[in-house]
């Protein structure tokens, strides 16, 4: 089969044959349509991320694709079956505290590197193998429209940590980092689950626009100025009410403090989830205050990814009209522009742009 390997981090995909994956007990073989290309892509290949990924390596972190071959222990899916390749990866013998690989894209942990040296290669090919738990039912699907449903992949981070705060129809929820890819796309499933309100702070006065547009009065929109006092301040301020949860997707970019500012914006009792980047590549530590959270019964959580169950409801959203992927721009490429589409992607990697592999 056709797939893009990297061979170095720092090289260009090199787009050759390799032999097909072959399909083991507690696993699935699925035929790649459509496979999502995340905007900084070219920062994990370049290696500037120092993501786990060992090469050589067929990258690419999730599709949307059909059941070629099952196994003995598949129930219900069947050859032909459209399916997202969930990219998450858990370990199948500590329920507890389960290791957990990003196929094709990245591990954390020593455990986590076990798991990736059987499941590392990802879904720039023609064909991935998956466990059979990690090939969830979407549907029939119009192959014409598979690349809109790689938003999935972005949509589920946003969700899963959405369900992590509980977050409840009627609240108000501020998302840090609504301007981003991810954050962008917390404003948008946020609604879909039912928020009264949606505060959405930034810098990029265009994307804060364009939330405007698209989203109307439900989400409310704040240019920050960088001063703390007057920020937290005037996140409260826009909210109208108090601050339910906030859910944190800055950058590794990001300044520490202006995670911290939008954090201390939430009301007593409130909660909070982390789940950007801020002091992944060094620079200030979060340092909020003991106090604060203790005598405001502050409840702050850190989620990677997603729980399992939250694959099967964010598709029922979808099916049920209240998540309009028609929110997404794609651009579609061959396989064998992969290299091309990498720059693409980091080119547009605004608000609800999705770069998308055709394989």
């Amino acid at each position: 089969m056709k797939a893009a390997v990297l061979e170095s981090f720092g090289q260009p995909l090199n787009v050759k044959d390799v032999p097909a994956p072959v399909r083991g007990t507690g696993e699935v073989l699925v035929d790649v349509v459509a496979a999502p290309l995340l905007s900084y892509a070219n920062e994990v290949f370049s290696g500037q991320r120092n993501y786990i990924l060992p090469p050589p390596v067929i990258p690419g972190c999730g599709a949307i694709g059909r059941v070629r071959e099952v196994g003995p222990d598949s129930a219900r899916l069947k050859p032909g079956d459209w399916v997202f390749c969930d990219p998450t990866v858990r370990s199948r013998d500590n329920a507890l505290s389960p290791e957990i690989v990003l196929q094709g894209w990245s591990a954390r942990g020593e455990g986590g590197k076990k798991i990736q040296r059987y499941h590392l290669d990802g879904a720039f090919a023609e064909q991935i193998r998956i466990p059979t738990e990690n090939a969830i039912p979407t549907g029939d699907i119009d192959p014409a429209e598979a690349s809109k449903w790689c938003a999935i992949v972005t949509l589920l981070i946003a969700y899963g940590g959405l369900l992590a705060m509980e977050l409840r129809a009627g609240e108000t929820v501020l998302v840090s980092g609504a301007t981003g890819n991810f954050g962008s796309s917390a404003v948008l499933v946020a609604l879909a689950m039912g928020a009264k309100r949606v505060v959405a702070p930034g810098r990029n006065m265009r994307v804060l626009e364009d939330l405007n547009r698209r989203f109307g009065s439900r989400v409310v929109t704040l240019a920050l100025t960088g001063d703390a006092d007057r920020d937290t301040q005037a996140m409260r301020q826009a909210a109208g009410e108090p601050v339910d949860a906030v859910l944190d997707f800055l950058p590794p970019s990001a300044q520490a403090s202006v995670a911290r500012n939008a954090i201390m914006a939430v009301r007593p009792c409130g909660r909070v989830v982390l789940m950007g980047g801020v002091g992944m590549l060094g620079g200030e530590d979060l340092a909020l205050p003991y106090p604060w959270i203790m005598r405001n019964l502050i409840t702050l959580k850190g989620q990677w990814m997603y729980a399992p169950q939250a694959v099967h409801t964010l598709v029922g959203l979808i099916r049920a009209g209240l998540l309009d992927l028609d929110h997404y721009a794609v651009s579609e490429f061959p396989l064998a522009q992969i290299n091309r589409a990498v720059d693409s992607a980091a080119q547009q990697s605004g608000p609800f742009n999705l770069t998308v592999i055709r394989p």
